[in-house]
């Protein structure tokens, strides 16, 4: 199952991406301002995915991707793979599991690891 993942960048606004079960980024959002602003789409995309398009695109250096369009606005970038076969899989997954997707928030500024300082 994917999971949706909602972090900052380093220019600290928010992004998300949507991870397969094996944990690798199939694609990452545009930035928001606001960390609601990424639940609404979230919420947006998982209502509206039968109108999404998926534009594929090939680099110069032979890597396939694509970028998720929804009502002319693109929303997010897949990653880089190094087949077509890989990158139709990914759109698969996509279609299949993001209407049942969990939202997971990394965005807080917490340090989960604090306890091992006293170790």
């Amino acid at each position: 199952m994917a999971t949706f993942v909602i972090t900052k960048r380093l220019n600290d606004l928010y992004k998300y991406e949507l991870t397969s079960r094996k944990g690798k980024t199939i694609f990452t959002s545009n930035s928001f301002e606001l960390r609601f602003e990424c639940e609404e789409q979230i919420g947006y995309l998982q209502e509206s995915l039968e109108r999404v398009v998926f534009l594929k695109f090939k680099s110069g250096r032979g890597k396939f991707f694509f970028r998720l369009v929804l009502d002319d606005k693109e929303l997010a970038i897949s990653r880089k793979f190094s087949t077509q076969l890989m990158l139709e899989k990914s759109i698969n997954e996509i279609l299949k599991y993001t209407p049942v997707a969990e939202i997971l928030d990394f965005s807080a500024d917490i340090d989960v690891f604090n306890d091992l300082d006293t170790i």
